[in-house]
């Protein structure tokens, strides 16, 4: 009998040092969360004058609203940005890359700044800007961004006349 407690209580023991262990590790993977954030809304751009296949200098307005955010950290509910522009294009290039920053809005109150670069594709009748980039300032700071935006791709009567002044489409945002 004094073999076989011996042999329980090391048993114990040892159970005791591997949960131990295991709540110890488990702990500091608590203390630095990989905090993953997905936002999802809608992106206005609204052009002056309108985009015709003239190249010109246009004012251009955006303006998101991040409806649904998942946070890892469960903080972020939603957020927003706007930014404004003057940009030489026609209809012809609406697509091709650019650099930038942005500051996105959070409902906790605080804000991010990205910097980023991405450029446009057209597909299906959709423009569809990528970009990448990092958060340099901020909640999230040195973190990895991804935002991708959809929206209409002007129609050619528009080109030819007046020109399109507006486009409202789908945004995601995913912070790594």
């Amino acid at each position: 009998m004094t073999g076989s407690r011996s042999l329980m209580r090391s048993l114990a023991l040892a159970a005791v040092a591997v949960l131990g262990a295991s709540s110890l590790s488990t702990g500091t993977a608590h203390a630095q969360p990989l905090t993953l954030l997905q936002c999802q809304g809608i992106e206005t751009v609204t052009y002056n004058p309108g985009v015709t296949f003239q190249q010109r200098d246009i004012d251009m307005t955006i303006d998101a609203q991040f409806n649904s955010c998942i946070d890892g950290a469960g903080e972020v509910t939603s957020g927003s940005y706007g930014n404004q522009a003057t940009v030489f294009v026609g209809c012809n290039e609406l697509l091709g890359g650019f650099e930038g920053k942005r500051t996105v809005t959070w409902s906790t109150g605080d804000t991010s700044v990205i910097e980023e670069s991405g450029s446009s594709t057209a597909v299906a009748g959709q423009v569809i800007t990528t970009t990448t980039g990092k958060v340099v300032q901020g909640r999230f700071q040195g973190r990895s961004t991804l935002h991708v935006s959809t929206l209409p791709q002007p129609g050619l009567l528009q080109c030819l006349t007046t020109g399109f002044t507006s486009a409202t489409g789908v945004t995601t945002l995913t912070i790594t």
